[in-house]
C-alpha cells in the first residue's frame, strides 16, 4: 500500500542534527505566529466598529513588556545562529580516513569514480557505516548533488572542486537528484545511492569492468602528458617539486602565497601562467583541452598522493 512520506527517511549520521534544527525552527515559528496573531484577532473582533468594548484610558506602553519581547527573541536568535552555525562547521568538516570518490557533474548524468577505479555513471555503491568524501565539479554549468535520505546538498561548479560528506547508517537505496536548474533536461538527472554491507560493497570493488585505481590512472597521465619529464627526479628542467607539496603553503612570484590545494593544481594545468611558484620562470605549457575532468581529478589524486609517502624533497 502506498503511503505518503512528508520528510524522507533519515539515512545518515548528519540526517538527525539537520531535522532536529529544522523542527526547532518550525517550532518556534509557530509560536510566535500565535503570540502575534492570536491578540491581532482578539482585538480586532473585540474592538471592532460598534462593539460595546470599553475604549476609555488606553494604555500609553510599558517598559517591561518592551524588554521582555526584545531580550526574549534575541536570546532565541542567538541560540539558533550558534546551533546553526555547529551544525554547518560539521557538515563543511569531513572526518579524516574518510571513503574518497570523485564526481563530475554534465549534462544530464553523474559520472562518478572510486579510489579503487571503479566507475559508475547515475549510480553511487557507499558501504555502511564508513565516512564518504565527495570531491566534485562540473564539465559545463553549474549542478548540484542532492540525496534527500542524508540530508546533503552541494553545488557543482566549472571550473572549481567542492567537497560533501556523509555517513550512512542504513542499507538500502536512496534518490539523487540535481537540485539546480541545468538545462532543458534537468529533470532527468537522478540517480541512486546504494548503500551495502562492507563485505558486499568490497565484492561489488571486484566485479564487471575495473578500471586502473584513481593514483596509478593518475600517475599514467603524469608520464603520458609528460609532467615527469619536468617534476620527476632526472629533470634537468628547474620546476616545482610535487611531494608533499598537496595542502601546504607555496610561495609565489610577487610575494603572495597560496595553498596548493584542488584548485590551485587544476588551475597551475590548465593555466599555468596565473600563479607561478617563487623562484621560477612561466615555462610550463597550457594542458586546457588536452585533458578532460576525469583525467584532471586522476592527476590531482595522484600528487595528493605523493604527499601521503615519505618521498625526501629535491
Amino acid at each position: 500500500m502506498w503511503t505518503f512520506r512528508l520528510f524522507p527517511e533519515a539515512a545518515s549520521t548528519g540526517a538527525r542534527e539537520v531535522d532536529l534544527l529544522y523542527f526547532a525552527l518550525i517550532a518556534i515559528s509557530a509560536f510566535f505566529m500565535v503570540v502575534v496573531f492570536g491578540p491581532l484577532i482578539f482585538f480586532a473582533i473585540k474592538y471592532r466598529r460598534r462593539s460595546k468594548a470599553d475604549r476609555t484610558n488606553p494604555p500609553h506602553g510599558s517598559f517591561a513588556l518592551e524588554m521582555t519581547w526584545t531580550a526574549i527573541p534575541l536570546f532565541i536568535s542567538f541560540g539558533l545562529f550558534t546551533w546553526g552555525a555547529m551544525a554547518y562547521f560539521d557538515i563543511e568538516r569531513a572526518p579524516k580516513n574518510a571513503l574518497r570518490i570523485d564526481v563530475v557533474g554534465k549534462q544530464w548524468m553523474w559520472k562518478l569514480q572510486h579510489a579503487e577505479g571503479k566507475r559508475e555513471i547515475d549510480e553511487l555503491h557507499v558501504p555502511v557505516g564508513q565516512t564518504v568524501l565527495l570531491t566534485m565539479t562540473s564539465q559545463d554549468v553549474i549542478h548540484s548533488f542532492y540525496v534527500p535520505a542524508f540530508r546533503v546538498k552541494q553545488d557543482v561548479l566549472p571550473g572549481r572542486y567542492t567537497t560533501e560528506w556523509f555517513k550512512p547508517t542504513r542499507t538500502g537505496e536512496y534518490h539523487l537528484f540535481c537540485a539546480e536548474f541545468c538545462g532543458t533536461e534537468h529533470s532527468g538527472m537522478i540517480g541512486r545511492v546504494v548503500v551495502m554491507e562492507p563485505n558486499a560493497y568490497e565484492q561489488w570493488l571486484t566485479t564487471g569492468d575495473v578500471a586502473l585505481p584513481s593514483v596509478a590512472a593518475g600517475q599514467r597521465l603524469f608520464t603520458q602528458l609528460g609532467c615527469s619529464g619536468c617534476h620527476g627526479d632526472s629533470s634537468k628542467i628547474p620546476a616545482p617539486r610535487l611531494e608533499g607539496i598537496f595542502g601546504k603553503p607555496v610561495p609565489l612570484n610577487g610575494g603572495a602565497t597560496t595553498i596548493a590545494d584542488e584548485k590551485y593544481i587544476r588551475d597551475s594545468i590548465l593555466m599555468p601562467g596565473a600563479q607561478i611558484a617563487a623562484g621560477y620562470e612561466n615555462l610550463m605549457p597550457t594542458f586546457k583541452d588536452r585533458i578532460t575532468e576525469e583525467e584532471l581529478m586522476q592527476v590531482i589524486t595522484y600528487i595528493r598522493s605523493l604527499s601521503e609517502t615519505n618521498t625526501p624533497a629535491r
